[in-house]
């Protein structure tokens, strides 16, 4: 009897243990569940594309089925800008929701990133996401001096496969790929070499349009190629492992492409973004939004999407009302950016700063130093490929060495010539931004309205240049990107020569 009850209680015990390990159990899957509910983020940017590069944008020549699934399956925003036509500014305005202006040292390319701004990936962390990074994040910088044990875009990580194995149960995502493509250098012929033709080229006026120049486009076709391919291999490990509908994915860039009046720019060439947005649970697919956006309000995009405030010195806005609702919002009818120092090329490591306002109708540029060389001193002209001497880059040649033939030399003061202070296009005439009409009589009343417009906003967001203190980005902190160290003051001259950042 007495061993009847002890194994009668040994099996009630048991029976409760069981009981417990299940309510357990319960708990966590309730858990995982409640954490599934906030989305997965990728982030996908490339490296220097501009916005009509894309098939979804209208190129007929260049193969991007991801991101044209992407915009297809999600919404396709036309008219997206950057904060800076720059790296790390565009990645640092990017990451913290702020217009690049207001992050000081991170204003400037090759700068050290302020410990004191808060990035998304940091908030989410701390909300429970697992966060990494592959390739390229915030930079070319320095992150440490300012504390950081890991780039502000995240930990690094391998690769994506190798991160979704880190990913624990139950937990949410944040993942940002960086991709080096298409940043120069190039393979010379990879273009030709993969099947495209030279003769499939559509040259913008304001390259030549020569043999070389149109096999250097295909160079950069084949590198933003590879970069949506890559984007594809990481949505179909989504797919195998039944994550992509809940994940909020994002193709982007980070600033326009590598060529004489494009990158380091504020024309469209150097600013205007490709930007798809999929999220089937809340976006509905097959969406073209017209409305101005700027990269500047993914930050809060991300953090709403997770449940979470964005932070009150965010500048961006959140896009999940455009994203969800399928209505216009009138209040985007214009969008802000502009740039300070892109490299260091000119004496004493200056800036070309600009500030800019883009509308549906106009470009309004502001030149505050008209008197430098907007593309760096010559004979380099270093803004245009930082890295690179001029018989690096065709494009580049190909205006440089022949800018004075007749043919060549406007579009040589088209990329290198010095700007007066004020510029305005018409883009309803001139959607390629090539005929200045600041000056004419009938555009008075337009430039003065532009003009009041970019001053209110800079008066706003507290930008050094509107309080008189713009001098300051030539004082910040200058990464000498040959051997990584910090330089505290500007460095006398950098060679043009290295690898990707």
């Amino acid at each position: 009897m007495a061993q009847q009850l002890a194994g009668s209680k040994t099996r009630g015990a048991t029976g409760i243990l069981r009981v417990l390990c299940l309510l357990f159990l319960c708990a966590l899957a309730i858990a995982g569940r409640a954490a599934d509910s906030r989305p997965n983020i990728l982030l996908c940017i490339a490296d220097d594309a501009s916005w009509w590069h894309f098939g979804a944008n209208g190129d007929t020549v260049c193969r991007t089925p991801t991101f044209d699934r992407v915009a297809r399956e999600g919404v396709n925003f036309r008219h997206a800008f950057c904060s800076s036509p720059s790296c790390t500014p565009s990645r640092g305005a990017l990451l913290s929701g702020q217009d690049f202006w207001r992050l000081e040292d991170g204003a400037n390319l090759w700068s050290r990133w302020p410990s004191k701004f808060a990035v998304y990936p940091d908030l989410l962390a701390k909300a429970g996401y697992h966060v990494g990074l592959k390739g390229k994040g915030w930079g070319p910088g320095d992150f440490k001096q300012g504390g950081r044990e890991h780039n502000p875009a995240g930990p690094a990580y391998k690769d994506f496969a190798t991160f979704l194995k880190s990913v624990p149960p139950g937990k949410p995502f944040c993942f940002w790929f960086g991709s080096q493509d298409p940043h120069r250098p190039y393979e010379r012929g990879a273009g030709v070499k993969s099947g495209h033709r030279i003769e499939e080229v559509t040259v913008p006026p304001f390259l030549p349009d020569t043999k070389a120049v149109r096999s250097d486009i295909l160079d950069y076709y084949f590198e933003i190629e590879r970069f949506d391919r890559d984007v594809g291999e990481m949505l179909k490990l989504l797919e195998q492992t039944g994550q992509l509908d809940n994940t909020l994915v994002v193709v982007s860039s980070d600033n326009g492409f590598p060529f004489p009046r494009g990158k380091a720019t504020c024309y469209d060439a150097g600013t205007r973004m490709p930007l798809a947005i999929r999220w089937p649970p809340r976006v509905k697919g097959g969406k073209v939004v017209e409305d101005f956006v700027s990269l500047t309000d993914l930050a809060p995009t991300f953090l709403e999407a997770a449940a979470l405030k964005p932070l009150p010195e965010m500048t961006g806005r959140s896009l999940l009302p455009l994203l969800t609702s399928g209505k216009s919002d009138p209040a985007r009818d214009k969008v802000f950016f502009g740039r300070e120092r892109h490299a260091n090329v000119r004496a004493s490591n200056v800036a070309y700063p600009i500030r800019a306002i883009r509308t549906s109708q106009f470009l309004y540029l502001r030149n505050f130093e008209p008197d430098r060389w907007p593309a760096g001193d010559p004979p380099l002209y270093g803004d245009v490929d930082e890295h690179l001497s001029i018989d690096g880059s065709p494009s580049k040649q190909a205006v440089v060495e022949h800018g004075d033939k007749p043919d060549v030399k406007r579009l040589f003061d088209f990329a290198f010539g010095k700007r007066p202070a004020e510029e305005l296009y018409d883009l309803s005439r001139d959607p390629w931004q090539m005929n200045n009409v600041a000056t004419e009589s009938r555009y008075t009343e337009t430039k003065a309205k532009l003009h009041a417009e970019l001053d209110r906003y800079m008066i706003e967001t507290k930008d050094p240049r509107a309080s008189g203190k713009g001098a300051e980005f030539d004082r910040y902190y200058y990464v000498n990107y040959v051997t990584g160290n910090g330089a505290g003051k500007p460095v006398e001259a950098a060679p043009r020569n290295r690898a990707k950042p």
